[in-house]
């Protein structure tokens, strides 16, 4: 289900590693209180409460300046900046479509930040809907 990227594993004593594990965490008890089939935006407002008590600083909905040649295109909206490293985008559907993997991708290399996570929540076990993906 998941496009051939090069993602290359971060070595555990990168901090993006520890942030990764503690932000899966997060996702694993959302989804055991929550379940499937919430729309992504409670999934989100979920996460930044289990972030807040797990001590992860988190901003939500940031935008960031789309610029092409100089010129602004206006905004684009990150769901989740986690230790202002890592980029988490929330999903809930039903079928991962692979341009779900290629805007996170884009995020990453328009914000310069290494590591982003791509959690599915509408999946029966959410650790099955989780991606890490590593510039």
């Amino acid at each position: 289900m998941s496009l051939n990227y090069p993602v290359r594993k971060i070595p555990d004593n990168i901090p993006e590693n520890a942030i990764t594990q503690r932000i899966i965490k997060c996702a694993i008890e959302v989804h055991k209180q929550l379940g499937p089939g919430l729309l992504e935006n409670m999934y989100e407002n979920a996460l930044t409460v289990e972030f807040e008590l797990e001590g992860l600083s988190c901003k939500q909905q940031l935008a960031i300046p789309a610029i092409y040649k100089g010129r602004s295109l206006g905004d684009y909206r990150l769901d989740l900046l986690v230790e202002d490293m890592v980029i988490v985008e929330v999903k809930s559907v039903e079928r991962f479509d692979p341009v779900f993997e290629a805007q996170l991708l884009t995020y990453l290399r328009l914000t310069k930040k290494r590591v982003g996570l791509l959690i599915n929540f509408n999946t029966r076990l959410v650790k099955d809907g989780i991606k890490r993906f590593i510039l």
